[in-house]
């Protein structure tokens, strides 16, 4: 083997293509004629092959060498449509690049909240747009196609970074998680700047959504609902409860300030109900007007003392070391394209990792989820 040139950077398919074929370490490289420790720092990017190594795998895995590694060209510049506006000034700004179908979608990771910017991995470089704001030239940091093995999936569920995490563990597909509430994550899908929208819409006790509700959301797409958990939702306080919330009624007290979520999504809609139905007005409720775009932003501006409750779910109490009071139990759903579920790899890769022991065993430590159902395919949306 030789040391990697620090000057040239390898696109290495050596994983996916041996598990494609789904041989181990030990298999490929007993087939090649080189050790498992071998085939294993290969997949590590540990060193780039020698050209006999190279070619030896090449031959046990019946490919091209340049299948399984080639010199990463960096710097292409493509355009795309542009999510979100782009700071003043003219500096670079990081960016995700998804391509949905055939367009190619820019978001800029600013002003996106701390998890989305410094969780996600920025594909390009925002070098310039158009004067209507509408496209964006980006400057690639990685090849095209890393961008066309994305799966990107709307919604507020905080368990999506995770299952993004497992995700990229098993070869080139990635997950890409964009926080936003359920009518939000439903109007992207159908305006097709997400492969998948996840939503907690359904009515709490319902085994099946109201499809002509859902199906005019949606217009002429063919989808499936495929349940992905059962999850508490409730108010998210500091720990101990020192403003003693307990329900609906305590919001209207003058002491207490909440954070809420924007209009449309599954938590405005849960706290409204809960406000109805103890005859409080919105106007008699702090920080009423002040929303934000996901669960984990309302547990950040709790954990912060910004507010002192909003509605979100416990998985995100948890990770922010908050306390829970809950209020009800949903049904969390996957809203999928017909044409992306019987296609899309990567998608596959994620339904997968759904049902894995390994991944329900996370879920079910992070707390607050119920994973007996996931996979679950719940509903046609013809």
């Amino acid at each position: 083997m030789e040391a990697v040139d620090s000057e040239v950077e390898l696109e290495n398919r050596l994983r996916e293509k041996r598990q494609a074929q789904g041989l181990s370490q030990k298999q490929l490289a007993d087939l090649a004629g080189i050790t498992r420790q071998a085939v294993s720092a290969l997949e590590a990017d540990q060193y780039s092959p020698a050209t006999s190594v190279a070619l030896k795998l090449a031959r046990a895995l019946r490919c091209r060498v340049e299948d399984l590694f080639s010199i990463r060209q960096g710097g292409e510049i493509i355009e795309g449509e542009l999510l979100g506006p782009i700071p003043p000034g003219g500096h670079p700004v990081r960016a995700q690049v998804t391509q949905i179908g055939h367009r190619i979608w820019v978001r800029p990771l600013v002003g996106v909240g701390e998890l989305t910017s410094l969780s996600a991995t920025a594909e390009g470089v925002i070098v310039g747009a158009s004067a209507d704001g509408k496209l964006a030239k980006v400057k690639l940091l990685k090849e095209r196609h890393a961008v066309q093995r994305k799966v990107v999936v709307g919604g507020c569920d905080p368990a999506m970074f995770i299952a993004a995490e497992f995700v990229g563990k098993r070869g080139e597909d990635n997950v890409v998680p964009c926080l936003m509430g359920s009518s939000l994550a439903l109007n992207a899908l159908r305006r097709g700047e997400i492969h998948l929208a996840g939503v907690h819409l359904a009515e709490q006790d319902a085994e099946a959504w109201n499809l002509p509700d859902l199906k005019s959301r949606l217009g002429n797409m063919d989808c499936l609902v495929v349940t992905f958990a059962h999850w508490e939702e409730g108010f998210i306080v500091r720990q101990g409860n020192p403003k003693k919330i307990r329900g609906a009624a305590d919001l209207a007290k003058p002491a207490v300030r909440i954070v809420n979520r924007e209009k449309g999504s599954g938590a405005r809609r849960l706290l409204d109900k809960q406000l109805k139905a103890n005859g409080i007005k919105y106007t008699r409720v702090k920080g009423y007007g002040d929303e934000v775009l996901s669960h984990l932003d309302v547990a950040s501006r709790v954990k912060a003392g910004l507010a002192d409750t909003g509605v979100g779910v416990r998985a995100a109490a948890s990770i922010a070391g908050l306390d829970f009071v809950p209020l009800q139990r949903e049904r969390y759903d996957l809203i999928i394209p017909k044409a992306y579920y019987e296609t899309l790899q990567g998608l596959r890769v994620l339904l997968d990792t759904m049902v894995s022991k390994p991944f329900r065993s996370e879920l079910d430590a992070l707390g607050g989820y119920d994973t007996k159902e996931i996979g679950r395919i719940v509903d046609n949306v013809q």
